[in-house]
C-alpha cells in the first residue's frame, strides 16, 4: 500500500471543504503488476498496464483493478477518477488463456464470475465521477468497462465491440444493464448479436463516447476534465449519480421523493451557500466545464480566469 500523503486529512493547510492539504499535489505511486495507481491533486489515475497483451485482463489484473477502484472510492482526498491504458489500446477483453476454457463446470464458473460482477457493480456505484480515456481497441470485457464510466473520451481511432457471443460467452461486467440504457434496447440487440466493431463517430452518436479527440490530445483533454470535475460538490454529485442509476427502473412518485430528499440535503450544504453568494456578488463559480484547448493553455484549464 502506498504511504499516505504527509498531512492528508490533518487540520492544518486544508483546502476548503475537502479535508486535504491545500498544497498537496501528489501521492507516491502504488505499483502493481498490471494496474498502476497514483493520485495527483484530487484525481486518482488508474492505468491498465499490460500493453504486450493489449491490456487483456487476466484474473490477477482484474482483481487489482477492482482494488484500485475501491481505494479511490474510500480515499477522502480523491474527488474524481481517471482510467487510462498503456500501449495504444484500452483493453482487448478477457485473457482467453486465463479463462481455462472447458476446464470449469458451471458452478466453478459462476463462483469465478461473481467477483467480477461485484467489482463492476462497485465501479458503477462509485459516488465519484469516473472518466475513461479510450484509445485503440476495447473489446468484450474492455467494452463493458467503458460502458460503466460516467464520461468516455475516445480517440478517433477507437474500436469498440461487444465480442462475447462469437466466443460462446454471455456479456458480463454489468453490460446487459448498461448497454441498453445507453444506446436503447433495439440498438443493444444489434450490437450484441452482430459482435461488430464500431468506430469513434458511431460511439459518439450512440452516446457511448462523450467526446472524440486525436490520440495526441487524449491525455491532455481527459486530465482537464478530471481536474474540473474535482470542483463539483461531492454530496450533490453522489446523490445525482445514485438517483440517475435508479431512474430508469423507478416510477414517477419514487423519483419525485428522491429529488425532494436530495435537494433538501443539497440546500443545507456550505457548497451551495458559497455558490449562491458568488452568484449574487457576480463572482465566478468554482466549477466550469473546461473548454477544449491545446496543451500549455493555462486559462482553459482554470475556470476562474474565464
Amino acid at each position: 500500500m502506498a504511504a499516505s500523503s504527509p498531512g492528508c486529512g490533518s487540520a492544518s493547510s486544508r483546502s476548503p471543504g475537502n479535508g486535504c492539504p491545500a498544497n498537496w499535489t501528489e501521492r507516491p505511486e502504488m505499483s502493481q503488476s498490471f494496474v498502476h495507481y497514483r493520485v495527483d491533486g484530487h484525481v486518482a489515475s488508474i492505468t491498465l498496464a499490460r500493453p504486450e497483451k493489449r491490456n487483456a485482463m487476466n484474473r490477477a489484473m482484474r482483481d487489482e483493478l477492482w482494488r484500485s477502484f475501491d481505494r479511490a472510492g474510500s480515499d477522502e482526498c480523491v474527488r474524481a477518477v481517471l482510467v487510462r491504458a498503456e500501449g495504444g489500446h484500452f483493453c482487448a477483453g478477457g485473457d482467453i488463456a486465463d479463462m481455462r476454457p472447458g476446464e470449469l463446470d458451471a458452478e466453478a464458473g459462476r463462483d469465478r464470475i461473481l467477483s467480477a460482477t461485484a467489482g463492476a457493480r462497485r465501479l458503477l456505484e462509485l459516488p465519484k465521477p469516473v472518466v475513461m480515456a479510450v484509445d485503440g481497441c476495447a473489446y468484450g470485457a474492455g467494452c463493458s468497462l467503458v460502458l460503466a464510466a460516467d464520461l468516455v473520451i475516445a480517440t478517433d481511432r477507437v474500436r469498440l465491440a461487444m465480442s462475447f457471443l462469437r466466443i460462446g460467452l454471455v456479456p458480463d461486467l454489468c453490460s446487459l444493464f448498461t448497454l441498453p440504457r445507453i444506446v436503447g434496447w433495439a440498438r443493444a440487440k444489434a450490437l450484441l448479436y452482430s459482435n461488430r466493431e464500431i468506430g469513434a463517430e458511431e460511439a459518439l452518436q450512440l452516446g457511448i463516447a462523450s467526446e472524440v479527440v486525436s490520440p495526441d490530445a487524449l491525455d491532455h483533454r481527459t486530465g482537464m476534465i478530471a481536474r474540473a470535475l474535482t470542483r463539483l460538490p461531492r454530496s450533490a454529485f453522489a446523490m445525482t449519480k445514485a438517483a440517475l442509476a435508479r431512474s430508469l427502473s423507478a416510477d414517477l412518485d419514487s423519483m419525485c421523493d428522491t429529488e425532494t430528499s436530495a435537494q433538501a440535503i443539497a440546500y443545507s450544504t456550505s457548497y451551495h451557500a458559497d455558490a449562491a453568494g458568488r452568484l449574487l456578488a457576480r463572482e465566478p463559480l468554482p466549477y466550469q466545464w473546461p473548454l477544449f484547448s491545446l496543451p500549455g493553455d493555462k486559462d482553459a484549464d482554470n475556470p476562474d480566469t474565464r
